[in-house]
């Protein structure tokens, strides 16, 4: 990996953090994008990060899995997968965190509301040992396109139920952008089918410890005539969810990062470019 196209601002004073040693898994559920998922997967490349890219299509039928086969052979995909029918994108995210074998992994929308390039922002956190979790927040001052006035105070309720639960203070829980350690990450007992895996995701991150950071990203979201899915009753869907994950069900264990990062192991401090050899 060039680590000259890492930005700036985290090159420096993190030059020593290991951006040549980490592997980010890239988990993208897919249904019914074929409007946007060949652009979607081209962006996710042009990440100067070493990425296992894992596409979860989840039942589409105007045309996403048709596409997604050369999108593989062509080499922007490492791992695909077709869910018979559709499931949900929680059933979606499972299945692909389940095929992770990354050091971090990061879910990605299938359209194009999120921009990729700001993985590196993300992951520095992680990388620098001061988290375990990123969310990326919508509202935190980053670019964004302004939409619906309701779906904003809908998204800030819902945060606020959420953080009285697990005692958090985000801004943003209902985010796409969740970069979680892999081992964390898939100790988590996860079971929701649909959208309600983000506030689940966001209970279990809290019932285990994890460390959470919040940063600002860019949004860029879509009109329904555009493609967007989430509705009113995906959003009264989550307030139960938001009772069920926190109140209900298995927990998750407590959490303690390993004193050595995978990427720190000696393996990999071995293998990467620089190091001298034997």
């Amino acid at each position: 990996m060039d680590t000259s196209r890492i930005p700036a601002a985290l090159r420096s004073p993190q030059q020593s953090l290991a951006w040549n040693r980490v592997v980010l898994s890239v988990v993208i559920p897919a249904y019914n994008e074929a409007a946007t998922i060949e652009a979607l997967l081209r962006r996710v490349r042009e990440v100067p990060l070493t990425l296992e890219v894992i596409v979860v299509d989840d039942g589409s039928s105007d045309g996403t899995r048709d596409v997604l086969p050369r999108l593989r052979d062509e080499g922007f995909i490492d791992v695909l997968v077709f869910h018979d029918r559709n499931r949900g994108k929680g059933a979606a995210l499972r299945t692909g965190f389940g095929h992770a074998t990354g050091d971090v992994i990061v879910v990605q929308d299938a359209d194009l509301e999120y921009d990729p390039l700001e993985f590196p922002l993300l992951l520095e956190p992680i990388l620098a040992g001061k988290a375990d979790a990123v969310f990326g927040s919508r509202f935190l001052g980053g670019p964004h396109r302004v939409l619906f006035f309701w779906h904003s105070i809908g998204n800030r309720l819902l945060t606020l139920l959420s953080n009285m639960f697990t005692d958090l203070n985000l801004t943003d829980m209902e985010t796409c952008y969740k970069m979680v350690r892999r081992e964390l990450l898939q100790s988590l007992p996860l079971s929701a089918e649909r959208f309600g895996i983000e506030p689940e995701l966001t209970a279990r991150l809290a019932q285990a410890g994890a460390r959470i950071y919040e940063l600002p990203i860019s949004y860029h979201g879509r009109l329904y005539a555009e493609g967007k899915k989430i509705g009113w009753k995906d959003g009264v869907s989550a307030l139960w969810s938001i009772v069920r994950y926190n109140l209900f069900g298995a927990r998750a264990r407590p959490w303690a990062p390993p004193r050595v990062p995978a990427w720190d192991a000696p393996e990999r401090l071995a293998d990467a470019p620089g190091a001298p050899s034997a």
